[in-house]
């Protein structure tokens, strides 16, 4: 579903018209309904009184359910983390920190070889046509 998909259904949910949500929203009704159409995108200001409005926060207004967040199987890890003491809270957190640096070095190298790899093709052949003239 799409952001005006979901901020119809989120009006209509809540009982709200269009000139309600506006009024509550400060914005012309005119505007509610370009949102609702999908002509408009609100501007971040507009986006958090919508939230507030609505009694949702930003995610679940911009987001589909499952589009942000951890996979099931990562989210009842972080559900089971989030039940421990701040000592162990903190050492998974570290561990957590240190997993994501390791992952993001690797795709550092990757990218740096990749943009290398024509380069060195590049040398090769220039190398191959400075052996031949010689």
């Amino acid at each position: 579903m799409d952001f005006a998909q979901r901020l119809a259904a989120l009006r209509k949910e809540r009982g709200l018209t269009q000139q309600a949500l506006a009024d509550r929203v400060a914005v012309h009704l005119t505007q509610i309904n370009r949102y609702e159409t999908g002509d408009s995108q609100p501007m971040l200001d507009v986006i958090r009184r919508l939230a507030i409005a609505l009694s949702v926060t930003t995610d679940e207004l911009i987001f589909d359910k499952d589009e942000r967040g951890p996979e099931e199987d990562m989210r009842l890890q972080f559900e089971t983390i989030s039940q421990f003491d701040e000592e162990d809270k903190e050492l998974a957190r570290g561990l957590l920190e240190g997993l994501i640096l390791k992952h993001q070095a690797k795709q550092s190298v990757a990218r740096q070889a990749a943009r290398a790899a024509p380069q060195a093709s590049k040398g090769k052949a220039t190398a191959k046509r400075v052996t031949a003239r010689a």
